[in-house]
Parts: structure tokens; C-alpha cells; sequence
């Protein structure tokens, strides 16, 4: 049976503080302070109260809460509001919410591929 993907594998509270490397399988929710490294082919779900400080290489991730760092997601980035993302970010989609803040590059190609295709730079 498909696990749906609302089902969280763990979840880091609001009052909680982590340091380290992370990697997980399935989703993940973090509301508390997390620094150091994550990794996974999962979903990262950042609630509203959290502050990420991080290296991030995820399948997807969903943020409405603070993420200080570079971002790729194999599939998806959402920043919704009242996100705040401050790091450059590599993924084939993204979805930004009126409103969020976002400071840093934005790399729009699947990040599996990077390394499969010349990159072409238009001449000014």
C-alpha cells in the first residue's frame, strides 16, 4: 500500500533544536531550529515557526517558515507565506506565494540532469 503523502515519518517540534546531518525516507516536518545538513528523496514540509540553517538536497520541500541556505529539490520548492528563503536554489519547479521573501539564484532544471547538458548563456 502507497503511503499518501500528508502521512509524516517524523516531526521536530516547535520548542526542539537540532544540529547535524539529517536524512530520512517518506516526509518530513520540522517547526523547531535545525542546523547542518539535510538530505533525502522525501518530502521536507518547514512550518511557519521554524528557522532552518542548512544545506538541503530533498526530492520536494514546502516552506513557510525561515531557510537560510542552498536549496535543491530533485522535484518541487513551494514558499509559501509568510516564508522567508535567503540561499540559492536548484529544482525543475517552484511555486512562490505573493508575499514570501526571497533573496538569492533560482536554477530551474532537474538537478539529476545537471551535468547531461552544455549550458547556453545568451549573448547581450
Amino acid at each position: 500500500m502507497k503511503k499518501d503523502k500528508d502521512d509524516i515519518n517524523a516531526f521536530l517540534g516547535k520548542d526542539t533544536e537540532f544540529e547535524g546531518k539529517f536524512s530520512f525516507t517518506g516526509t518530513v516536518r520540522i517547526d523547531g531550529r535545525f542546523s547542518g545538513e539535510i538530505f533525502s528523496s522525501g518530502t521536507l514540509i518547514i512550518g511557519e515557526s521554524a528557522v532552518i540553517k542548512s544545506k538541503v538536497h530533498v526530492g520536494d520541500m514546502i516552506t513557510r517558515g525561515e531557510v537560510y541556505g542552498d536549496i535543491v529539490a530533485e522535484n518541487k520548492i513551494e514558499i509559501n507565506v509568510p516564508g522567508k528563503l535567503f540561499g540559492n536554489i536548484q529544482t525543475q519547479r517552484l511555486v512562490v506565494e505573493e508575499g514570501v521573501i526571497f533573496e538569492g539564484n533560482c536554477k530551474m532544471q532537474n538537478p539529476a540532469r545537471e551535468n547531461q547538458h552544455e549550458t547556453i548563456i545568451p549573448s547581450q
